[in-house]
């Protein structure tokens, strides 16, 4: 009780500290591109083990790409009062550290009272907080610090996973809300919900590619990229269905099935990359509409070898009805960035769920 009482307060404090407008609507709106992560640290912090700390952990190469590419660009900033228009960035971290009496590290320490100061010297489990909208609407912001660099070095490496993933979700919450706004392709959620008893919400652009009893699948064809979003569907039987070698593998029945066949050139459909040991299929466990998941990764290519990319699915089972279901984004893109990409496809794959029958919906 004592640990959350100190959290609250010294998110209290920052909160009242960095931003006195009350009134959201007066804010101006977020700047910066998608995958852009603004930190504002001291300039020697930054070139020094601090700053390699934080490139390690949000400049890390993202898994199941192809080519080399970071999670975030990043973007140092020192801090003072020549950064005004920075701050209205969309993603931001403030790093401090106590043991550092520079000028720009004592600036950051202003944000907080003696007293939140106090609790990040003595509270060891205590090294980072969050806000929204501080600055800019729609923005979110991270606070890290530390009694010391050793001691936020250490906790920085620590829970990686967990700092990366903060913002991964930000952005795909970001990506879900426009896709909430789309009109145009709200007759695709109420197919879905019709014929199968499922939704899924996606952006202007998507349309219907093929469907069959136990699989739909959707493209959005643009002139150097190819996005897709397929849905798997068979009963469900056993809890060992959602183990990543089975998942694999019903993945690949359905892709050599339905993905890319072509009856004048029988050897054109979809395999799951298995060949290259440094482009390995990845699998963890997750959770999809609070039911548990697992979801996996990697890389997809033609039998004959002439087409390939990323893939991200989920398979998740719904004991109500006795379905199993896999619900995959992969991409078509060779002379693209691909991280963006994927976010939107995993955006998408995450509006999944099943709809009860007879219970079409309004959207």
């Amino acid at each position: 009780m004592l640990k959350m009482i100190r959290i609250w307060f010294v998110l209290a404090v920052v909160l009242a500290a960095c931003d006195s407008k009350n009134n959201k609507e007066l804010l101006p709106r977020a700047t910066g591109a998608p995958g852009e992560l603004l930190i504002i640290i001291d300039s020697a912090q930054w070139r020094g083990p601090l700053g390699d700390a934080l490139r390690e952990v949000f400049a890390a190469e993202v898994p199941g790409l192809p080519h080399d590419e970071e999670y975030f660009r990043l973007i140092s900033a020192h801090p003072s009062g020549r950064i005004d228009l920075l701050t209205h960035m969309r993603n931001i971290i403030y790093v401090f550290t106590l043991d550092e009496n520079s000028q720009g590290s004592r600036r950051i320490m202003s944000l907080f009272t003696p007293e939140s100061l106090e609790n990040i010297r003595t509270d060891t489990t205590f090294f980072h907080t969050t806000a929204r909208d501080v600055h800019s609407r729609g923005q979110v912001v991270m606070y890290l610090f530390g009694p010391n660099e050793e001691k936020l070095i250490r906790d920085l490496k620590t829970h990686a996973s967990t700092l990366v993933g903060f913002f991964n979700n930000v952005e795909r919450e970001r990506l879900q809300q426009a896709i909430a706004r789309t009109k145009t392709t709200r007759p695709l959620t109420e197919f879905l919900e019709k014929e199968y008893n499922i939704s899924l919400r996606f952006p202007h652009g998507y349309v219907l590619a093929d469907q069959q009893k136990d699989f739909v699948w959707f493209r959005r064809i643009e002139t150097e990229v190819d996005k897709d979003i397929f849905v798997a569907i068979k009963p469900y039987e056993s809890e060992y269905q959602l183990l990543p070698d089975s998942i694999v593998a019903w993945r690949d029945e359905v892709a050599r099935k339905y993905l890319y066949a072509d009856p004048s050139n029988p050897i054109s459909y979809v395999i799951t990359e298995r060949e290259v040991p440094f482009l390995p299929v990845t699998a963890r466990q997750t959770r999809l509409n609070d039911q548990y998941a697992m979801e996996i990764r990697g890389i997809w290519r033609t039998n004959n070898k002439s087409m390939g990319g990323p893939f991200a699915g989920i398979a998740v089972a719904d004991p109500d009805n006795g379905m199993l279901y896999y619900i995959e984004g992969f991409t078509y893109s060779p002379s693209k960035a691909q991280r963006e990409i994927m976010r939107e496809l995993e955006a998408i794959v995450q509006t999944f769920k099943t709809v009860p029958a007879g219970s079409n919906r309004e959207q």
